[in-house]
């Protein structure tokens, strides 16, 4: 087994202007990167939801990396169903998009030539990640409004299939997925479809939260996710709201209580990531440091495989 801890993202800018993570002196992208790689095994790469990730760039983080580093690449944001600005689309695909007034596209209104092309340039860009065996997983994280019903079955299965040939990680976002009977229902969906399943720690009791569900449906690899609980800034309104949503210091009482699920899921799993997304400033790479104490798990990726109930 394996457990590799780390975060979503190594560039927030709360996180470089907070100057308690990176060290004085460590300024580029390239030095952040190195330093980063030097503390965690993994790391979620979120920019990728907010604009389509490039092929230069890929390499250029898998080339300041060291031998064993992974990265989840984060699912484009049209992909998954969240409006988008045009503005996020590279030029020649805006330039190609039906006139309109409204401020954002989504996914089912566009062109299939253009869906096709940007799929086609998504996968692209992963590849020199995937060449060398840094990408682990590409992480689909589906939004309220795609509930378990026929439509959003349907997009989930479409998004899979796009993705043929990469190990894809699912989130959801809608308490239909898990309630009741439903909860089996989707992690057999999952399975039958070889995706990761995604463990989501964050608040509960409202329409867009989901129970953290400790199972596995791959083989490989099971990823837990830590968004916070703040129930008070889940559903806040306004400018601030993206920030403070995530706004969240893991007490370690709470932290120690992750730590017998962790380790039970990956007693079965080939690896288990966990992924600090509690995004202020450095709350979540002091929580990951914390958590891989209690682990007792460190920078390295190897470790001992155990009998899966996979196999």
């Amino acid at each position: 087994m394996a457990i590799l801890v780390g975060t979503a993202s190594w560039t927030d800018q709360s996180l470089v202007a907070c100057k308690r993570f990176y060290p004085r002196g460590v300024h580029s992208a390239e030095d952040r990167l190195r330093f980063y790689a030097s503390q965690f095994p993994t790391v979620e790469v979120d920019s990728s939801y907010y604009a389509m990730p490039t092929a230069h760039n890929a390499q250029l983080w898998a080339d300041r990396t060291p031998e064993g580093f992974v990265f989840n690449v984060k699912a484009f944001r049209l992909f998954t169903g969240h409006q988008t600005s045009p503005l996020m689309l590279p030029r020649d695909i805006q330039a190609a998009l039906p006139a309109t007034r409204r401020p954002n596209v989504y996914y089912r209104e566009l062109p299939g030539e253009l869906v096709d092309e940007l799929w086609l340039r998504f996968v692209g860009a992963l590849e020199p990640l995937q060449r060398v065996g840094k990408l682990k997983a590409v992480h689909f994280q589906f939004p309220p409004w795609i509930q378990r019903n026929r439509s959003g079955h349907a997009h989930v299965r479409e998004c899979v299939q796009r993705m043929a040939g990469y190990l894809v990680a699912v989130e959801f976002r809608h308490a239909s997925w898990f309630e009741g009977e439903a909860r089996q229902a989707t992690l057999d969906f999952e399975q039958a479809l070889g995706v990761v399943h995604t463990v989501v720690d964050g608040p509960q009791g409202f329409d867009n939260s989901v129970p953290a569900i400790w199972q596995a449906t791959h083989p490989e690899l099971a990823i837990v996710r830590l968004h916070g609980r703040n129930q008070a800034s889940w559903n806040q309104k306004g400018h601030a709201a993206s920030s403070d949503r995530f706004n969240y210091d893991y007490p370690a009482a709470e932290l120690a209580s992750l730590v017998p699920p962790i380790q039970q899921l990956a007693a079965h799993i080939g690896t288990v990531q966990v992924v600090f997304n509690n995004n202020m400033e450095d709350q979540g790479q002091r929580n990951a440091r914390t958590l891989m104490e209690m682990l007792g798990v460190s920078g390295g990726t190897g470790s001992t495989r155990m009998p899966s109930l996979f196999d």
